[in-house]
């Protein structure tokens, strides 16, 4: 068994302050500032052999610290997230080019509103599970779902794991990765790991989650 250190990026507060910073300086905060607060935990704890995680819209600034903390990095896991693509926004591939969710925005006074108990349904998870997510949920800011990614290299170089959640029964469409994701599977360095479970593995199936980012900080 490794000596592992669990390290979490803080970003709530980030979300509290950023009405204050959206005040003072007519600039909210912004998906560059999620990405900053990772690198600068891993550069201010002085880590080595670190092993990056983030689900959903998390896996997109994840993506590239992974890139920036360069020889520090083991490996980055993705739980059936959003993976970042240079120029490209975390609505950029929806439908409407996530003219609703900037929509919403607007009327949010710059954030993204929690999502409801009925956002969670068919996700495999009890009605406890979706009552504590519904109770930890905040606003999120509404800039980090339209700022751009930056990259400065291929993120198939970077070693990876991409987790894949589909709940039993799921449309033959629903069951494979999306076509970035699939495009970023072709690298040898990335390898993909189906879960039978909802968007929420770490409420529904806690252990197989932590099983496989064991793994990963073994490899």
């Amino acid at each position: 068994m490794p000596r592992l250190a669990v390290m979490v990026t803080e970003m709530r507060a980030r979300v509290r302050r950023s009405r204050c910073l959206a005040d003072k300086r007519g600039v909210p905060v912004g998906q560059a500032s999620h990405v900053q607060d990772i690198v600068a935990e891993v550069e201010r704890q002085g880590l080595r052999d670190v092993v990056l995680v983030g689900h959903s819209y998390s896996g997109i600034p994840v993506g590239q610290a992974a890139e920036r903390i360069g020889d520090r990095l083991a490996r980055v896991v993705f739980v059936d997230s959003s993976v970042p693509t240079d120029g490209e926004s975390f609505v950029s591939a929806w439908p409407d080019g996530g003219a609703a969710v900037k929509a919403s925005i607007a009327e949010s006074g710059g954030f993204w509103p929690r999502a409801p108990a009925a956002h969670y349904d068919g996700q495999g998870l009890t009605d406890e599970q979706i009552a504590r997510l519904v109770r930890g949920a905040t606003p999120h800011p509404g800039a980090t779902l339209t700022e751009p990614a930056v990259l400065s290299g291929p993120l198939g170089e970077l070693p990876a794991t991409y987790i894949l959640c589909v709940m039993p029964g799921a449309e033959p469409d629903d069951a494979e990765p999306d076509d970035d994701v699939a495009e970023l599977l072709t690298s040898k360095r990335w390898q993909l790991v189906k879960m039978d479970t909802g968007h929420w593995p770490m409420f529904s199936q806690p252990r197989e989650p932590a099983r496989i980012l064991l793994n990963a900080a073994e490899e």
